[in-house]
């Protein structure tokens, strides 16, 4: 495996954002995590809102919709056909 590639940093460095994650999520208030999912869920229905009116709906033109990344744009496209919304 003489790639570049040292797959013990790379555990290492998984490892790490595993454990931030952790930290996060145990100083996070629910009231927060209440206030993200609705903003998630109002999101969510202003996705659905634009899919009805145009036949074909990508995550650029849904990001500039929204004011979103084009990554968080795809990224609540995947969501919601994974859930089978769209």
């Amino acid at each position: 495996m003489d790639e570049g590639v040292d797959p013990t940093h790379m555990c290492q460095t998984l490892m790490d954002k595993v454990a931030r994650s952790k930290q996060l999520m145990s100083v996070a208030e629910p009231e927060l995590l209440a206030l993200f999912e609705d903003w998630l869920e109002e999101l969510e229905h202003e996705v659905l809102s634009l899919a009805g009116q145009s036949p074909v709906l990508d995550p650029d033109t849904l990001s500039t919709e929204l004011g979103l990344s084009p990554a968080g744009a795809n990224f609540l496209l995947k969501k919601l056909q994974k859930e089978g919304k769209l």
